[in-house]
């Protein structure tokens, strides 16, 4: 098995403790690994805006660093800018999700730039989300007649249990979209197709590595695609049971430094 020269993280649940830090051994670790040559990935469901800060902590532009964004649909290379990867949803997709989700007790939101579009900006989660992925959140009356962009995903909060019971009514009409938890209060449209491992492994391609340079960490279900992708794919100890069950290994969990000892066995030199 070769080293692992790719380090793909999910954020939430996984990188950042449940305080939203980096913990202290993890940072050292990636740090070192990214000056011997490595090169990091934060693979998020988070718009780009939600990211670079996170980027910018590890010094990710210094080391040809990437973020995978919207879990999937956008890959951005931080050294320069670049789009390596980028399939939204077309504007009449998003339109009929839009209108679909009228029937449940959601809150729909869509993304343009640096700008997040609701309905009701107290409605749940809606302040959350804004904050977290550092966005104006913007008003409107109807989502659906307001739409005239193509959208990477379109987002809706809900109550943890009542989206539980829902979220297969949510899903019905939409086989030809990826519909998912991204947490127990979002869930989620994306196009078809379109995973974290399908775009990372699109991004690589053009950087000349593939899933054997690869170790992925990640504990909920938009991660297991990335798991499975990477030659070690790595879930915390936090994770849920059907992440845990597609990994290769189990570590510690992201209170108590699971990334750190994980590449600690895997990397000679942390």
């Amino acid at each position: 098995m070769k080293e692992p020269k790719i380090i793909v993280l999910d954020i939430d649940g996984t990188l950042y403790n449940d305080y939203k830090e980096i913990m202290p051994l993890t940072k050292e670790a990636l740090m070192k690994a990214q000056k011997q040559g490595c090169i990091l990935v934060l693979a998020s469901g988070r718009p780009a805006s939600g990211l670079y800060y996170i980027a910018s902590e590890l010094e990710m532009e210094k080391y040809h660093g990437l973020l995978l964004c919207f879990n999937g649909s956008q890959i951005i290379d931080l050294t320069n800018q670049e789009i390596l990867f980028n399939a939204p949803m077309t504007i009449e997709k998003a339109k009929k999700v839009l209108h679909h989700v009228k029937k449940f007790d959601v809150n729909p939101m869509v993304y343009k730039e640096n700008n997040l579009y609701v309905e009701d900006r107290n409605a749940y989660m809606a302040d959350h989300e804004a904050k977290l992925a550092g966005l104006n959140m913007i008003e409107v009356d109807n989502l659906e007649a307001y739409l005239d962009w193509e959208t990477n995903k379109v987002l809706t909060s809900g109550q943890p249990e009542y989206l539980r019971k829902v979220y297969s009514q949510m899903k019905e009409p939409f086989d030809d979209l990826n519909c998912m938890f991204t947490a127990p209060f979002y869930y989620e449209y994306t196009m078809l197709g379109i995973d974290k491992a399908k775009a990372l492994d699109i991004a690589l391609q053009k950087l000349g590595y593939d899933a054997t340079d690869c170790i992925s960490f990640g504990d909920a279900q938009n991660d297991i695609s990335v798991i499975r992708y990477a030659s070690i794919g790595v879930a915390m100890g936090n994770a849920s049971d059907d992440v845990k069950k597609e990994a290769d290994e189990i570590t510690l969990d992201n209170n108590h430094e699971g990334i750190y000892h994980m590449l600690k066995k895997y990397i000679s030199f942390i």
